[in-house]
């Protein structure tokens, strides 16, 4: 019986000589349209950045000084605030999560360097490390209520914000620094309003200041183990902490540096305004402001994917639009009809994109 089996044992192993070796594979002809959606899921920067040369090119056509180095000088400036504090919400929305408090972070930091100079007699050079300290420590205060109490992200930063904005109103009794003051006793705190003017165009510091964060964070975020903690926690947590990626402290720490960010941003609304206003709309628009860049930029709501360098884009679709459709002469209210289409519109092109994950 042994000597049978060994027998056909021999012969199946001799039959088996020469055949090919390789598994069986089925290959299906991918279309063009799943062609463009794999690019898409690879390049999440790609749609904001044809949404922004389109409408470049568009508002080119219909205005004759749109490409004017005035006005896109211009554009930027008006996004320089939206932009850091879009550095700040892209990092927490990698994480699945939202921050409503940017806003209200960014007026409050500004208030406490303000009124710590003046009030306390503090030099304007220490006033802004302080106010940059305090807005990173709200910021934590964000991470920790998150992370160790594992309450929901968007109840914890509207409680804070509510909390800031009242807090800021109450600390600085609702006065306003003037900027002549500002100028005369604590020039530091307008600095990132200071500009250069190559051949007449006036360009801001605070211009480069984003342009530099934005860079920076996206070198961070594509290239450090940090950046990719980052997305795995955003991505999926549970398969993180398996992997030996501390969740919890990874998001208290982005939750502190968006503080830091929002802190920033508050100095640059000093430069950028002049003046320190407890009142400034950015601490109930910044919020709303922070996240249409986002979303606009291709960055997914759901964590784990996106590129800051879409937030960029996003921001600059917004100033274009608004900029463009002022020069054309139309009515303002087109700005946020267009721009919430384009809200929609991003949200759903992150979900057919997300298909090819699934």
């Amino acid at each position: 019986m042994s000597n049978d089996a060994r027998s056909v044992s021999g012969s199946y192993e001799a039959g088996l000589k020469g055949a090919a070796e390789a598994v069986a594979e089925f290959h299906e002809p991918e279309s063009a349209l799943k062609k463009l959606q794999h690019w898409l899921h690879q390049t999440p920067s790609a749609v904001p950045m044809i949404v922004l040369v389109v409408a470049l090119l568009v508002f080119g056509a219909l205005a004759d000084n749109f490409f004017k180095a005035g006005t896109l000088s211009t554009i930027l400036q008006q996004i320089a605030i939206v932009g850091i504090l879009g550095c700040a919400q892209t990092i927490v929305v990698l994480t699945a999560g939202i921050d409503l408090s940017v806003g209200a972070i960014a007026v409050f930091s500004s208030v406490l360097m303000g009124q710590i100079t003046f009030r306390y007699g503090v030099p304007a050079e220490l006033s802004i490390v302080i106010g940059l300290i305090l807005g990173t420590a709200m910021g934590a205060l964000n991470g920790i209520l998150i992370a160790r109490l594992r309450l929901p992200p968007f109840i914890v930063t509207l409680g804070t914000w509510q909390i800031l904005l009242a807090a800021n109103f109450i600390y600085s009794a609702n006065e306003t620094i003037r900027s002549s003051d500002i100028a005369e006793q604590a020039a530091a705190l307008q600095f990132w309003g200071y500009s250069i003017n190559p051949g007449g165009v006036k360009i801001l510091y605070a211009v480069f200041l984003m342009i530099a964060l934005v860079a920076i964070m996206a070198y961070v975020l594509r290239h450090t183990a940090w950046g990719r903690h980052v997305y795995a926690t955003g991505d999926d947590p549970a398969a993180a902490e398996l992997a030996g990626v501390p969740t919890k402290k990874v998001l208290v720490q982005v939750y502190a540096l968006a503080g830091l960010f929002c802190a920033i941003a508050g100095w640059v609304m000093i430069g950028r305004f002049g003046s320190v206003s407890p009142t400034a709309s950015t601490g109930q628009l910044g919020n709303i402001q922070s996240i249409t860049a986002v979303v606009i930029g291709g960055i997914s709501l759901f964590g784990g994917r996106g590129s800051i360098v879409g937030m960029f884009f996003g921001a600059l679709i917004v100033g274009v639009f608004e900029m463009g459709l002022r020069l054309v002469g139309t009515d303002p209210q087109w700005t946020f009809f267009l721009i919430g289409a384009l809200i929609i519109f991003a949200v759903a092109v992150d979900q057919w994109i997300r298909k090819v994950a699934g």
